[in-house]
């Protein structure tokens, strides 16, 4: 027997976000040549697979278009005979309804190897996340798991008497399913939760009985949804986690290119992230200035560093023209953010003066040497930074030359998912960490409103918190939004969580 050189990886994608995704299949997802998935995973999964990857989406929802499992069996093959590396995602776990099996059997028949990678399936995470245990001492010591795509097929009799029951597949058939536990004596007056789209930002729970759900949902869609039955739901919390930000989702704006060490920070304290890309960044229009001065570091004194965009393309220039770190000796370095230091060290080089307080106007005022004719260089963002910086360097004699490093433009457009977001009111806050993130916003807002009046945007982000990294972008705020919520006190991702971290706990949401 000859296996085919491909491999197939069956992985449950678990519920929502990459929030939920395990390790392992985050893993292989980035290592992926063909992903074949289910309409009812997550789009942001598919930001995890290498760009060349061949997406095929298969469906697999109910009642909605899809591919027949023997066509999805057959693209598995052909692919894993081809010699790729395939990810077959799978929304929750692959063996819990996930028609596992007959891909499985395929893939055997025609000798391809595989790798099944569990999933966390929403049968256990969907009544976690609304703050329903399924078992409880004195209330529930047993539930049972089933679908409710085909009801009739079921023995109601048993499963009435069943402490809780957990339902997938049933958002159809709600009536139906009512109907049958009480035609088998299930008290009418049974709890029953109902929680659709677990684990996302648009995450609804619907609370009632046996009794009075049917109505209360009248009219309705609930799917994709787990239907929770039993005495447990009067166990449910509002909150089910002790972290502060928990049940928050946060909007961060930031560049495009660049991953997010925020959404680590926020998403440890217990927040649903979203990332919004607010900058674009690119090299400059010409090299030429920047070239110029790093063939002739030798007559500067200072070198002068106000983001790690500018730390980035710099360096990444001194490369290119076949230099490194060697080059800056003699040169001192002054960088004005924690991040841009850190940004720098990771260059091999450390900074010889960060200001105290993480802004450009600090760094006027704690400069550790007399300005009077030092010689400084300053890469910087081609157009729209702050001119106020070399104003002040040139007010206290500096002789100060100005090169772009890079430069920052607005996207295009917002993403759909973020604007629905906005507009369904699903987001409790926006944190900005730069003026231009703040105006590029207000640009994109104002683009999907098609208007230049500033009142539909103002009334959408009346009820959101807006928070600031520090005062050069909160007066932005002020100006564009007419107010700002929150300022961190240090001028730093970590201070801008701190300071959303104080306020939910001081009970301020």
């Amino acid at each position: 027997m000859i296996l085919s050189s491909g491999k197939v990886y069956l992985i449950g994608a678990g519920v929502g976000a990459i929030a939920y995704l395990t390790l392992r299949g985050q893993q292989f997802l980035s290592q992926a040549e063909v992903l074949i998935y289910d309409a009812l995973v997550d789009e942001s999964l598919l930001n995890l697979v290498p760009t060349d990857c061949l997406l095929i989406n298969v469906g697999k929802r109910g009642g909605l278009p899809s591919c027949s499992q023997t066509e999805i069996n057959q693209l598995l093959v052909t692919h894993a005979l081809d010699g790729k590396r395939v990810i077959r995602l799978k929304s929750g776990d692959p063996f819990i309804f996930g028609r596992a099996n007959p891909e499985i059997q395929a893939l055997k028949e025609n000798n391809c190897l595989f790798e099944v990678i569990p999933g966390l399936s929403s049968a256990i995470a969907a009544p976690l996340l609304a703050g329903i245990p399924l078992t409880d001492k004195d209330l529930s010591q047993c539930f049972v798991v089933l679908t409710g795509h085909d009801p009739e097929s079921l023995n109601w009799q048993a499963l009435a008497q069943i402490d809780t029951l957990v339902i997938l597949m049933g958002g159809k058939t709600l009536p139906r399913i009512v109907e049958l536990l009480r035609s088998n004596l299930r008290s009418p007056e049974t709890p029953i939760a109902i929680i659709k789209n677990s684990g996302r930002t648009d995450q609804q729970v619907w609370i009632g009985t046996l009794a009075d759900i049917v109505e209360k949902t009248d009219g309705i869609t609930l799917s994709p949804s787990v239907i929770v039955i039993g005495a447990v739901i009067n166990l449910r919390t509002m909150a089910t986690s002790s972290y502060p930000l928990a049940g928050k989702t946060v909007l961060i704006t930031r560049a495009a290119e660049q991953s997010s060490h925020f959404t680590e920070l926020l998403t440890e304290q217990g927040a649903n992230v979203l990332e919004m890309p607010a900058l674009v960044i690119q090299p400059p229009s010409s090299w030429q200035t920047l070239d110029d001065a790093i063939a002739d570091l030798s007559r500067f004194q200072w070198l002068i560093l106000t983001s790690a965009n500018g730390v980035e393309y710099f360096f990444q220039r001194l490369q290119t023209l076949g230099k490194d770190s060697r080059a800056l000796a003699g040169l001192k370095i002054a960088v004005v953010g924690k991040k841009t230091a850190i940004t720098l060290k990771q260059y091999g080089v450390n900074a010889d003066f960060i200001p105290p307080n993480f802004v450009a106007d600090s760094l006027i005022e704690t400069f550790p040497e007399n300005l009077l004719d030092q010689t400084i260089l300053f890469p910087r963002v081609e157009t729209g930074g702050r001119d106020i910086l070399v104003k002040q360097l040139s007010e206290k004699g500096a002789n100060i030359t100005e090169v772009p490093a890079y430069q920052s433009g607005c996207p295009e457009s917002m993403t759909p998912d973020i604007w629905q977001a906005l507009i369904n009111q699903k987001i409790d806050i926006i944190t900005f960490a730069s003026s231009k993130t703040v105006q590029n916003f207000y640009t994109l807002v104002k683009q999907q409103f098609n208007s230049d009046s500033p009142e539909d945007l103002l009334k959408l982000l009346e009820p959101i918190c807006l928070a600031s990294i520090g005062p050069q972008t909160s007066q932005t705020c002020q100006q564009l939004f007419g107010r700002v919520t929150l300022e961190a006190e240090e001028y730093t991702l970590e201070g801008l969580t701190t300071v959303l971290i104080n306020w939910c706990l001081n009970s301020i949401f």
